[in-house]
């Protein structure tokens, strides 16, 4: 049996820097603290390429070699995004008191009774070195794009699929070898596989995914550690091959709004016949997501933070809006009520004004037929506005005003037209003599 810490998706970066040190460097002390014997990193230690000189590199640089001072250490080659082509042959160098190997090419590794690495010159080995302890098939981030080269772009999910599929029941006879000599086999990679679920919980189920949990088991491999996926979870299964289990250990720390589920590190425990492990949790930051269907309710916020601790929380704000209430929105006040938090963001979505054009609108002779389609897009009644319309063509603005001023009765004095019954009534305009509204009577000026 062989006691083995499983970190992954590290994501070392300008951007991430506080939160994956503060939880690496955590998982870091516990890992040596529970005496592990070997370490994987199964990919996406970088969030992005790294100067040398970059603060992200040193801390990085200096956890790992904590881990090689400590026992043998084994990182995959992850994302090209996040971790392009030769990231990681630097960490050959590091120079600890045990050895760190870089896979970066489809491979298996036998771990030593010595705490070496012997890597297979080919892609697995034609017989297990002696004095092997430990036996890891490695499949890092495969290249699409070279796999689109060769088969062409719409067959190069399915591609890169079945060859991994056949690469996993490869390795099997190997593995059935290994556990014949009393050596456990272990399995790294890094990618998706079907039907897992993400950080935010949507179910991965495209055609480009990389695995699939049969074709995982069929490299019987008593474990196998996956990278790639920000969500811890796992899956198990009894067979001839004895007790099996693949997990990704999920990101080392909550790098985005919204993440479910705990952070932290893998302690595998992995024998001949059985592999089974414990989640060690890392202290990642707290996120917290409020949501708001129209404008934010501040008397409702005002409650959310009376129940919920936001002291030292990242907290974000998120409300949708039509356009012509953008400005309503006080972000202030919002803030105001968040100071406690160690971040606040606030995300406003605005929902745009849509405006139906009417087609060939501009190319009408004269104005009342353009009202006349204008009306019929937009489903309005055109005859009060053609009403008002020829009221404005064909009178003086002093006979349409004196016409307002004429008109009496329970009804909205109009625009010398019959326009929207449902406008709101007004008293009469009452007159003295001189044709002047009497103070303090109800008028229209």
């Amino acid at each position: 049996m062989i006691r083995i810490a499983h970190f992954s998706d590290l994501h070392y970066g300008t951007k991430n820097l506080i939160e994956a040190d503060r939880c690496f460097g955590a998982a870091v002390d516990r890992a040596i603290t529970l005496g592990v014997e070997a370490v994987v990193l199964s990919g996406d230690a970088t969030d992005h390429g790294l100067d040398l000189h970059a603060p992200a590199a040193e801390r990085l640089f200096a956890q790992v070699r904590r881990l090689a001072d400590h026992c043998p250490v084994l990182m995959l080659q992850g994302t090209f995004s996040h971790e392009p082509p030769g990231t990681l042959a630097i960490f050959r160098l590091l120079g600890g008191r045990h050895p760190v190997h870089v896979a970066d090419r489809i491979e298996q590794v036998a771990l030593t009774a010595q705490g070496k690495w012997l890597a297979s010159t080919d892609w697995c080995f034609d017989r297990l070195p002696a004095g092997a302890r430990a036996l890891f098939s490695c499949a890092p981030t495969v290249n699409k794009a070279a796999v689109a080269a060769a088969v062409g772009a719409a067959d190069a999910a399915q591609a890169v699929a079945e060859n991994l599929a056949d690469l996993l029941r490869g390795y099997a006879p190997t593995h059935r070898a290994a556990r014949r000599q009393g050596v456990p086999a272990i399995g790294v990679s890094h990618g998706t596989v079907f039907g897992c679920v993400s950080e935010h919980g949507v179910p991965m189920a495209g055609f480009d995914h990389e695995f699939t949990t049969g074709a995982l088991f069929a490299a019987e491999a008593q474990a196998f550690m996956l990278g790639h996926i920000h969500r811890h979870q796992s899956w198990t299964a009894e067979g001839a091959a004895g007790g099996q289990c693949i997990a990704y250990a999920g990101s080392i720390g909550r790098f985005h709004y919204g993440e479910a589920g705990e952070k932290g590190f893998l302690l595998w425990e992995v024998d001949v016949d059985q592999a089974r492990f414990t989640l060690e949790p890392t202290p990642a930051r707290r996120t917290i997501d409020i949501v708001f269907d129209g404008k934010p309710d501040l008397e409702a916020l005002r409650a959310t933070v009376a129940q919920q601790d936001v002291a030292g929380a990242f907290v974000r704000v998120r409300w949708t809006v039509a356009d012509e209430d953008r400005h309503e929105v006080d972000r202030v006040a919002i803030e105001r009520l968040l100071a406690g938090a160690a971040q606040t963001k606030l995300e406003g979505r605005i929902v745009p004004v849509v405006r139906t054009r009417a087609a060939g609108i501009s190319q009408l002779a004269n104005l009342a037929d353009k009202v006349r389609v204008w009306a019929q897009v937009t489903e309005a009644r055109a005859e009060p506005l053609l009403t008002c319309l020829e009221a404005l063509a064909t009178q003086t603005p002093e006979q349409i005003a004196d016409g307002l001023l004429r008109r009496a009765g329970d009804t909205m004095p109009r625009l010398a037209c019959d326009g929207d019954a449902n406008l709101q009534s007004l008293r009469p305009l009452e007159r003295n003599g001189q044709g002047r509204a009497r103070a303090g009577t109800p008028g229209l000026f």
